[in-house]
């Protein structure tokens, strides 16, 4: 098994084992279920920066990234820095994340919050309505078309928005319909984990122009964004580069001045 299988196996049984303990209606109840989101789509067709900047402690490429940090002073650091949005990790055996990891981040700012997951179930939407996330994200690799069609029309019916994780032309031509907001290209092999810029680039054409283009994983430059940029991407989602120093939120304000025309 790939690093990617092994990390859907343990999803199945995590989904599993929480549907047991935590019903539908216990989530259906919180207050921030029936709360309103705000679109990270419409703010990054607005931008001329369009980072999103993500929490993340730990991942199956580097052990640890960084465990030092709350994760409310970190977001309110991204927030201040001027991100359009926050990615939270919340899977817990591979990232150190958690879905309070969420909470607590909507809990601190005011903008998009991203609950990044490995989604296999409408069981996780409905945790990610309940604790606050505006977007979740589909990842093609480990969702046919009908799953991708069922899940996505199902976060729309929440309210939340749509980011549809590609990494090739096969994933993406299988996955575009209109119940998706925003088609995120990994530069990350999720099952190598090797990183290149370039599966962008190749994609890029590919994409329809109804979609707002992300670029994730892998981006560590100024320069890198403005070429990019170039071939159409409005987002771009970075983590590890913000994340690996001693302050993220000065990083990614520092990142951002030298990105702004």
């Amino acid at each position: 098994m790939n690093i990617l299988d092994r990390i859907i196996a343990d999803k199945k049984r995590e989904v599993a084992l929480k549907k047991k303990v935590v019903p539908v209606a216990q989530l259906e109840a919180t207050d921030l279920f029936n709360s309103r989101t705000h679109s990270l789509r419409k703010i990054l067709a607005f931008s001329s920066t369009g980072i999103i900047a993500e929490h993340k402690r730990r991942s199956p490429s580097k052990s640890v990234i960084n465990f030092n940090h709350n994760v409310e002073d970190v977001v309110l650091g991204y927030q201040n820095a001027g991100v359009c949005g926050i990615s939270v990790l919340t899977d817990g055996k591979y990232f150190g994340g958690s879905l309070e990891d969420v909470l607590l981040a909507k809990a601190s700012v005011s903008i998009p919050v991203l609950r990044k997951e490995f989604i296999i179930d409408e069981y996780q939407l409905l945790e990610a309505k309940a604790n606050g996330a505006d977007v979740i994200l589909l990842i093609a690799a480990v969702l046919t078309r009908t799953e991708i069609k069922y899940l996505s029309e199902f976060a729309q019916s929440l309210g939340l928005e749509v980011l549809l994780e590609v990494h090739n032309l096969e994933e993406l031509e299988k996955s575009i319909m209109p119940s998706l907001n925003m088609i995120g290209v990994n530069n990350r092999n999720l099952k190598t984990f090797e990183v290149s810029l370039d599966y962008s680039k190749e994609l890029s054409v590919h994409i329809p122009d109804e979609f707002v283009k992300v670029s994730e994983s892998g981006i560590s430059s100024v320069a890198a964004v403005k070429e990019l940029q170039q071939f159409g991407y409005q987002g771009f989602l970075m983590g590890e580069h913000f994340m690996k120093t001693d302050n993220p939120g000065a990083e990614a304000q520092t990142f951002i001045q030298e990105l702004i025309p």
